[in-house]
């Protein structure tokens, strides 16, 4: 069995990102973290990261990457929030999107547990990276066509995978309702649903029905 499968480890991938983020900011003696300890370090670079004005351009890989590979959703958060100050809601979104289009499966997975926290409101007195004098420029956080691009993302999944875990997780971050699609997402959202209605998962089929309900 590999070291990072073992019960209690947590996965290399997580702890190498963590210790990225945590390098740049200069927090701690980093080389020294063992393995096991991304939960530590993770929690250590929180709040640097929610107190600076501005965070380096070379830091924003870093920051998603560890988002995406956090295995835990609750505490991924730590690593969007400050990208969403620090960078705006509709970049970080954008990599979220980039990542559930072209990752592996556990960077998939990382992404969907990801794009929830995306979505955390922003408030002048939660980090001074809000914007100078407590002004922001709104088109940091404009995301609609952003957020059309990961519906479209999580239908090309569904279409493209074959792990039922992972089709469940993009059907399921699906709204039910067209009305949420663009126009030129329907024939995308039309070939989904016919293609969940006649699946042999009841889950699946169930979304579907829910979306025939109201108007999908």
């Amino acid at each position: 069995m590999a070291e990072d499968e073992q019960s209690g480890a947590e996965p290399r991938s997580f702890l190498t990102w963590v210790t990225e983020v945590a390098r740049q900011l200069g927090v701690g003696d980093v080389a020294m973290e063992p393995d096991g300890r991304a939960r530590r370090l993770a929690h250590a670079v929180r709040k640097p990261l929610l107190e600076r004005a501005t965070l380096p351009e070379e830091l924003f890989a870093p920051l998603m990457a560890a988002a995406v590979y956090d295995p835990d959703p609750s505490f991924c958060r730590w690593f969007v929030e400050p990208a969403v100050y620090a960078f705006g809601r509709r970049r970080v979104m954008a990599a979220l999107a980039d990542h559930l289009r072209h990752g592996t499966d556990a960077e998939r997975a990382g992404a969907l547990r990801a794009w929830y926290s995306a979505h955390v409101p922003v408030y002048a007195g939660r980090s001074p990276a809000y914007g100078p004098g407590g002004v922001r420029d709104p088109a940091l956080d404009e995301s609609r066509d952003v957020r059309a691009a990961w519906m479209e993302a999580c239908m090309g999944v569904f279409a493209e995978v074959t792990d039922l875990r992972m089709r469940h997780r993009v059907l399921l971050d699906l709204p039910t309702s067209r009305a949420a699609y663009p126009p030129s997402l329907h024939e995308l959202l039309d070939c989904t649903l016919a293609s969940a209605r006649l699946h042999p998962d009841p889950h699946i089929r169930r979304w579907a029905a829910a979306a025939d309900q109201e108007g999908g």
